[in-house]
């Protein structure tokens, strides 16, 4: 089940945090079997649409997004005792109007600010202000902009260890400018605050061994949940999903969940695991786009070791993108929080022999991580062909290192 997310309500009225967390405006009334024939004729014609286009720039479509909490009564969590809940974002393609309407906040992402100790937890650990950084901070989404008429592919992005599913802005932004809808859950327990119930729930360090167990199957829940979304849950996604295209991308615990769900899971298309995979695998054919930071501190060169033997090893059509000059959070929103956080972020030192090093410009990284995994995802999940060049290329010899071996699109 799911429940619309909205901020607790904080004004002086008795017992207003019992309220439930339901806005009857989100459930408009439709004729399904005229919504459903409408968005496949519409699909064509979205998915024809960026055959041609650069990758790297921004896509034709404005973007919405949206909080959701689903419950998962087939699990109980270990944090709460009860289903386990995942404050999810939506990311989706937008109707024209919302090219005018404000943009989406940070404190939009945050329980508008209201919760204290939400508040007090951002300062501590990322040193975030929501008042100042509500100024500074840039995304390219409105809040709760009315879904467009369309059929659009699913990606799934799964945030690190101590991330948050708002983590990689710049990422879900792009897809969902070029036809994705795009699903970012916290993994509650593993990701370093969330919400429930308007409960705080803080990361449980000792807990790593059960977030590799419950981040899969996180994924796949909420492909079932979104099956459930496109069959009339929510009106505003009645028929607006194209199932038989799926992929799933994901960053440092992310990456290894990406690349858990390709062996678990058979609705996956293509999987692009940033700056980790895993240390097993059993699904060698996957179509797969590994992305890395040579100067990566967190996972150092054993981790990169591993995620360029995970390309040698794939058998199906695969990719490798090697960042020179990049540390593991140059693939992340941090910049825009901390711009000398290091480890990719500002300057540091290489972890081969600690020399000095200016990591390569946040504007640069997040526009060829964009271009690659737009035009794999473009590839290998809405089989588009014309992006068959943009993929073989190295863009930037001089920051990166590229290695492919394509293959063909699966017709099955």
């Amino acid at each position: 089940m799911f429940k619309p997310f909205q901020p607790p309500d904080l004004s002086d009225e008795p017992d207003a945090s019992d309220q439930p967390n339901y806005r009857p405006t989100y459930f408009r009334p439709f004729r399904r079997d005229w919504v459903i024939a409408a968005a496949v004729l519409l699909a064509p014609w979205v998915l024809a649409e960026d055959a041609a286009m650069n990758p790297e720039e921004l896509g034709p479509y404005p973007i919405g997004v949206t909080t959701v909490l689903f419950e998962d009564h087939a699990r109980v969590d270990e944090a709460t005792g009860k289903p386990r809940a995942l404050l999810t974002e939506i990311w989706y393609p937008a109707t024209d109007d919302a090219r005018d309407l404000p943009k989406n906040k940070l404190s939009d992402f945050n329980m508008k600010g209201q919760n204290a100790q939400l508040n007090a937890a951002l300062k501590a650990v990322f040193n975030i202000d929501l008042a100042g950084n509500d100024k500074t901070f840039k995304n390219l989404a409105v809040r709760d902009a009315r879904v467009r008429d369309g059929v659009f592919p699913l990606i799934l992005f799964s945030h690190g260890n101590g991330g948050m599913r708002t983590q990689n802005t710049f990422l879900c932004d792009h897809l969902a400018s070029h036809g994705y809808i795009v699903v970012s859950p916290d993994h509650t327990g593993n990701c370093c605050f969330t919400t429930v119930d308007n409960v705080m729930i803080p990361m449980n360090p000792a807990g790593r061994d059960q977030a590799a167990a419950d981040r899969p199957k996180d994924i796949s829940f909420l492909i079932d949940q979104m099956t459930r979304f496109n069959n009339g849950a929510d009106s505003r996604f009645l028929g607006k999903l194209d199932l038989e295209h799926i992929g799933v991308t994901g960053h440092s615990f992310g990456g290894y969940t990406a690349a858990a769900v390709a062996d678990t899971d058979t609705r996956v298309d293509a999987i692009a695991p940033i700056a980790a995979v895993g240390r097993t695998r059993t699904n060698y054919d996957m179509p797969v786009l590994a992305i890395l930071g040579t100067e990566d501190a967190t996972i150092k060169e054993e981790g990169n070791t591993r995620i360029r033997q995970y390309y040698e090893e794939s058998k199906g059509p695969h990719y490798l993108v090697e960042f020179k000059n990049a540390g593991h959070y140059s693939f992340t929103d941090m910049v825009k929080f901390n711009p000398t956080f290091g480890d990719g972020v500002g300057s540091g030192t290489r972890i081969g022999n600690g020399e000095a090093l200016t990591y390569l410009d946040s504007a640069t990284t997040y526009r060829l991580t964009n271009g690659y995994v737009m035009a794999f995802f473009g590839k290998y999940v809405k089989g588009l062909p014309g992006y068959d060049a943009y993929l073989g290329e190295n863009h930037f010899p001089e920051e990166l290192i590229v290695k492919s071996s394509p293959g063909p699109i699966s017709t099955e």
